[in-house]
């Protein structure tokens, strides 16, 4: 079984699809996802449960929405249809989907109707619970009638069709007969269910199961080696889906890519910790959707797709990829060594997308293993480690004139290697505080021998609020100890 990468340059890839703009209908479940946080930090009387004091609450579109949302965010001109009822939840959801440019005009509000919604309660980063709320054991005739109907219009003039069938009940018989039974069709039309069969009339171009929606359409469950038996029973799977093609995910084991004269072909992920993400195959579909309407062969296109449910995976909640999270995925998103202007720019974005900035600062003359550590828990402080180090001049007038050992652009290039380091730029001031005032970063981490009343940044960091964080001090791991170390030998001789 073979793998593949996109045959294009990933930015000019990802530029591309923005620019193809598609019209993209999204036929589902219409789901509207809380993410209630806070911390719990005692145990109620009345029952062996833990008190949440919420700090926040956010809302994001989920289900066939949250496909809807990521196709808008990598640049689809997107047409919803779906039931929401007419209560908070449905008029909230309707305000976000607007808010985000998708055309709603086909979504059926019905009185009398509860809005499908998932609320988690989060403490201290982790999920205690999920309450649902749900229209019951299924929609009216009438509004089922209604979103027949509404569908049919959606659907009669886009590029692409997507179906999002999560089994909570608008994707029914009278709205399923009714896509099966067009005359009149989207050139391309993508099946994400729950339980794939019923689909398989519709003869869609592409199906998209998971392993648990897999197991249903195979009637039992993969084995441990799930790529493989994927790709062994390839004519089966294509067999029982009724459509052209078939893109199996298999989260930490990525994708595999179906198709009746070719092999099977794999994509892959890097599997991260368990987070609070969710969504992240709605993601997938959505790229997936919008590189085949653009014109990409199926291959890269789950190429694609991969690195954009990628980049929502590792953030918490219910997220969308946008383009330039898309490129930098692909591997050519702008270096990340930033000027300043840049770097703020940049870090207003994140900030906007709800990630907390974190930002240390050091000569970081000779990479060493107190370094690392540092920067690998400042990291955890947050989403975003940005990583501000002192210009070359600036290291003379704190160091010496014996150093730094290595010019600015190699210490950049050697941090903006790390994994966990998202940016880097250099400053050429004695203290890192004119940086620190532009960029306003929510916590500002310092390693070594410190404590924050020591530290001259203190001040300006607690003035607008952000937080001051000391880094575990390694000892006999100090840049001059080493470079001390380094030079011994010479001098001996």
């Amino acid at each position: 079984m073979s793998s593949f990468r996109s045959p294009e340059d990933p930015a000019g890839l990802a530029e591309r699809l923005r620019r193809a703009a598609p019209r993209v209908a999204v036929v589902g479940d219409l789901i509207l996802d809380g993410w209630w946080t806070g911390h719990a930090g005692r145990i109620t009387r009345e029952a062996p449960a833990p008190v949440v004091q919420v700090a926040g609450r956010r809302y994001a579109p989920g289900g066939a929405a949250n496909t809807a949302m990521n196709l808008a965010a990598l640049g689809a001109r997107v047409r919803l249809a779906g039931v929401v009822g007419d209560d908070e939840a449905g008029r909230r959801l309707l305000d976000l989907l607007d808010a985000a440019g998708v055309d709603v005009a086909a979504v059926v509000v019905a009185g009398g109707v509860t809005t499908t919604a998932k609320t988690r309660i989060v403490a201290d980063d982790q999920v205690l619970l999920r309450a649902d709320d749900a229209p019951g054991p299924g929609y009216p005739e009438a509004v089922l009638a209604a979103l027949a109907r509404a569908v049919l219009a959606a659907t009669g003039d886009v590029a692409a069709e997507v179906v999002c069938d999560y089994g909570a009940g608008a994707l029914a018989d009278p709205v399923r007969a009714a896509l099966t039974a067009r005359t009149r069709r989207p050139p391309l039309s993508v099946v994400d269910a729950h339980d794939p069969r019923p689909w398989a009339a519709l003869h869609p171009a592409v199906a998209t199961p998971n392993a648990e929606e897999l197991a249903v359409l195979l009637g039992g469950p993969l084995g441990p080696d799930r790529v493989a038996e994927v790709a062994a029973r390839a004519p089966e799977i294509l067999a029982a889906s009724g459509a052209e093609a078939v893109v199996v995910t298999l989260d930490r084991d990525g994708t595999v890519v179906l198709t009746p004269d070719a092999a099977p072909r794999r994509t892959h992920t890097r599997p991260v910790p368990e987070a609070q993400a969710s969504g992240a195959g709605d993601t997938f579909v959505a790229g997936l959707t919008l590189a085949l309407a653009a014109g990409l062969p199926l291959a890269p296109a789950a190429d694609v797709a991969q690195a954009a449910a990628d980049v929502v995976v590792r953030a918490p909640g219910t997220t969308v990829c946008t383009t330039d999270e898309l490129a930098a995925r692909l591997g050519a998103r702008r270096a990340k060594t930033l000027a300043a202007d840049a770097l703020a720019a940049r870090l207003a974005a994140d900030r906007a997308a709800g990630r907390r900035i974190v930002l240390t600062n050091g000569c970081f003359d000779v990479l060493h293993r107190g370094h690392t550590r540092c920067l690998e828990q400042a990291k955890d402080l947050g989403d975003v480690l940005v990583v501000a180090i002192n210009g070359d001049d600036s290291v003379r007038r704190l160091k010496g004139p014996g150093r730094p050992i290595n010019p600015a652009a190699d210490r950049a290039a050697v941090l903006a290697a790390l994994a966990c380091v998202d940016y880097v730029t250099v400053f050429d001031t004695d203290t890192p505080i004119p940086l620190i005032e532009r960029i306003r970063p929510d916590v500002y981490a310092k390693g070594g021998d410190y404590t924050p009343e020591m530290l001259a940044e203190t001040g300006p960091v607690r003035a607008y609020g952000g937080q001051v964080r000391m880094l575990d001090y390694v000892a006999e791991h100090s840049t001059t100890a080493v470079v001390e170390r380094i030079r011994q030998p010479a001098r001996e001789g």
